[in-house]
């Protein structure tokens, strides 16, 4: 019996043995594949692989003796020395994706890239159409193909030629060769934008702006939000660290990767603001036979009677309190507010009214008085242009001048006035106090249909953001 017992253990140790050994070989191959096949190809090579049987015990056997059979037997193997080189001879193709910068050149960008071809280079460097590449502005989307560290395919995504093609295309710069052989080429085409869906959540630490670089969310859709917004919240007062924003919109899509460039982002379809733990919700809905509009929860518009800022949202120097008067010299009720924007900056009228002046005036230079319903007036100075005339009749958010630096001022800059029976008053509670329209009971029926879905996109997004989390997800 103790003789069994000892062959059962050393059974038991080789097949451990044999697994152990198994299972290195097995990590050893994924480590280091091609030096493994080698030495096996080395050690194996003209020998014979041998089998070995082990009889099962019986019961009659276990006073006996165990008989082992041995077989012998040749087995093929397989041409392992040719599968090394032919791995070895394997061409491996590459691409890496970047985004051209302002210092760039032709052999840093390619440097950049993992590019080392001398000829690519200089026909980047030559060719008509291979010197558009870094010209223009920078930020254009590039991919490149390479095999063995030679070009095979560039690919420069960039925004439309056309002005009017902004929203709808963009420019592909192709550079490639038929082979590994053959000479470079280049042609660029006007390509179709694609549209998808995007939800991207952010929390305020030290602008709007900075919050929504770290969500990947586009200048223009911040400036949509912000406009959405302005008359729930004073951007330049009221935003906190740790508020947090939601927004669903429609983004734009090159050959299928999201564009770095800006202006071509399309429309906010919802959005989340929670502002000082108030949250605001605003919707996009278009009822049959009118115009599309942002709308709250319970159907309400966001659109009122006044605009929150006769510019689109921008930097604001000063708002609405006492102030030390740059010219005066003195300190002085500062009762308007002054919008710091580049000289030319389009200045827009907050509401519907009717030119009562627009002319030169004093200290204000350049002005333009609107009169408004119910005995409200808004007073815009130190335009560089003026675009209406008196009596005219004006539209809410119709351009009516530019910003400037007329009369007693020290920078280009707008300052603007809203008065209610010749008083001044802060324009921020005029156009939160303004009126506002409501849905008709049959598209308000709609309305909320749409909104659960929506509603609950807006508070899992809302969940990330409380925890601090910034991210973007795509729908298609």
């Amino acid at each position: 019996m103790a003789s069994n017992n000892d062959l059962f253990s050393t059974l038991k140790s080789l097949r451990s043995s044999t697994l152990l050994g198994l299972q290195a070989t097995q990590d050893a191959m994924h480590r280091h594949p091609r030096r493994v096949a080698a030495a096996v190809v080395a050690l194996l090579a003209g020998s014979t692989m041998t089998a070995f049987g082990v009889a099962p015990l019986t019961a009659a056997q276990l006073n006996t003796p165990p008989s082992i059979s041995q077989i012998s037997e040749a087995l093929p193997l397989p041409d392992l020395a040719g599968q090394v080189v032919q791995l070895d001879e394997q061409a491996l193709s590459l691409y890496r994706s970047d985004v051209s910068r302002s210092s760039d050149t032709i052999d840093t960008l390619l440097n950049r890239l993992g590019v080392n071809d001398p000829q690519a280079a200089e026909f980047l460097r030559t060719d008509p159409v291979g010197q558009t590449l870094l010209l223009g502005r920078h930020g254009k989307m590039i991919k490149v193909v390479t095999l063995h560290g030679r070009l095979m395919e560039l690919v420069a995504r960039s925004p439309a030629r056309q002005s009017e093609l902004l929203d709808s295309h963009f420019t592909r710069l192709t550079v490639n060769r038929a082979d590994d052989q053959a000479p470079l080429s280049a042609h660029t085409e006007q390509a179709r934008l694609q549209a998808s869906t995007q939800l991207a959540t952010g929390t305020i630490s030290s602008s709007l702006y900075a919050a929504a670089d770290e969500a990947n969310v586009p200048d223009s859709i911040t400036n949509q939000v912000a406009e959405i917004f302005g008359s729930d919240i004073d951007f330049r007062r009221e935003l906190r660290k740790g508020d947090a924003f939601s927004v669903l919109y429609e983004a734009h899509t090159a050959d299928g990767e999201p564009i770095t460039w800006g202006g071509s982002a399309g429309r906010v379809l919802a959005a989340r603001f929670i502002n000082k733990d108030k949250i605001h919700n605003a919707i996009w809905h278009q009822e049959a036979g009118h115009k599309g509009a942002y709308f709250d929860m319970t159907g309400v518009s966001k659109t009122r009677s006044f605009l929150a800022s006769p510019l689109a949202f921008s930097r604001v120097t000063s708002g609405f309190s006492m102030r030390f008067h740059p010219i005066l010299q003195r300190w002085k009720a500062h009762l308007g507010v002054d919008y710091g924007a580049p000289n030319g900056t389009a200045v827009r009228s907050v509401g519907d009214g009717r030119v009562s002046f627009a002319g030169r005036q004093n200290g204000y230079g350049n002005v333009i008085q609107l009169q408004h319903s119910g005995n409200r007036m808004t007073v815009y100075a130190h335009l560089s242009r003026i675009n209406v005339r008196v009596g005219q009749t004006v539209d809410q958010g119709q351009l009516i001048g530019a910003v400037g630096a007329t009369g007693w001022a020290t920078g280009p800059h707008l300052h603007f006035e809203f008065k209610v029976n010749g008083h001044q008053v802060d324009p921020i509670a005029i156009a939160r106090a303004s009126e506002s329209t409501q849905l008709s009971p049959q598209a308000l029926a709609q309305f909320k249909q749409m909104v659960v879905s929506i509603a609950q996109r807006l508070d899992t997004a809302q969940q990330q953001s409380l925890a601090g989390a910034h991210s973007t997800a795509r729908f298609e």
